[in-house]
């Protein structure tokens, strides 16, 4: 048997519903002859009689009554394929790999997803938390589609970083300790510092602030959580060295203090996306969104 065609199952449908072949014609808004000739063609295709033809009144055979019941699900289907693709193809529904580095805190990453799934209903973003530089690996395998990766990275063929960004660098400190208002690298490389481990660009971040002043102290705990890190520190561990991604985290409290390093350090972030292919509608809604968090942090002076 040859495919069904589903305008024809779509005008059985609606003899089934009026009644009459003329009424099917106005609602479909279609002449009497092509009705007829759906319904021609549709029986041909069956190779049964689907609807006995009276005078005034049309009235389906058992075979047409079965054709109508499993057609609506059908042409239900189809519709809601079309919906689905159509909200695919406007970003409004689809999947999202996205890779981020460890070093985005805990507090501005569920902003930023609870961003996503106010303004991008539908999609699906799938998070993957990986070093900055698998992430670049990823996208040019094609296995993410973006990735938040903290600078400076190499170029790669194909991908395009676009600053994202700013923020400033900073101890978190157990609340007790007396503490100057501004931390040397000196100063703490006699108190201990905790952070990430070397694999990591935040760890080579603070390692080259050192180096500029001519220091290379080993941290007392390597630990690529944020949180844990604060936790840490409020527990008199050390001093957790950080970046400041908004202000509010200045505020004393949890068993912390916060100061500013100096000299002044910044971590730089990018959002890494493919540039070889079009985007998918989904994938470009998702960086407009997170462009939306773009800023630069420092603390009050």
């Amino acid at each position: 048997m040859r495919n069904l065609n589903l305008d024809q199952l779509q005008t059985l449908v609606a003899i089934a519903d009026l009644g009459t072949l003329a009424a099917a014609a106005q609602a479909l808004h279609l002449a009497a002859p092509t009705i007829s000739l759906h319904l021609s063609e549709l029986e041909s295709r069956i190779g049964a009689t689907l609807v006995h033809r009276g005078r005034r009144q049309a009235s389906l055979t058992s075979a047409g009554e079965l054709l109508v019941q499993k057609g609506r699900r059908l042409l239900a289907d189809a519709d809601d394929m079309l919906d689905e693709v159509k909200r695919r193809a406007d970003g409004h529904a689809g999947l999202v790999r996205l890779g981020t580095t460890a070093g985005v805190s805990p507090l501005l990453l569920p902003r930023a997803l609870e961003a996503l799934a106010r303004e991008r209903l539908g999609v699906n973003v799938k998070l993957e938390v990986l070093g900055s530089e698998a992430s670049m690996a990823r996208l040019r395998a094609g296995t993410i589609d973006i990735a938040i990766v903290a600078l400076p990275q190499k170029p790669a063929p194909g991908v395009k970083l676009v600053p994202w960004r700013r923020d400033q660098m900073v101890a978190f400190l157990p609340a007790g300790w007396k503490v100057p208002a501004r931390i040397t690298p000196q100063w703490l490389a006699e108190h201990g510092w905790m952070g990430f481990d070397a694999s990591t660009q935040m760890h080579k971040l603070i390692a080259a602030w050192f180096g500029r002043a001519g220091l290379n102290p080993r941290p007392s705990m390597e630990v690529n959580y944020p949180l844990a890190l604060k936790s840490l520190a409020a527990a008199g561990q050390g001093v957790a060295v950080l970046p400041l991604e908004d202000p509010l985290e200045a505020r004393p409290g949890a068993g912390l203090q916060v100061r500013p390093l100096s000299p002044l350090l910044m971590r730089e972030l990018a959002l890494a996306h493919r540039t070889a292919e079009p985007h998918e509608a989904a994938v470009a809604g998702v960086l407009q969104t997170l462009k939306g968090f773009t800023a630069i942090t420092r603390l009050a002076r």
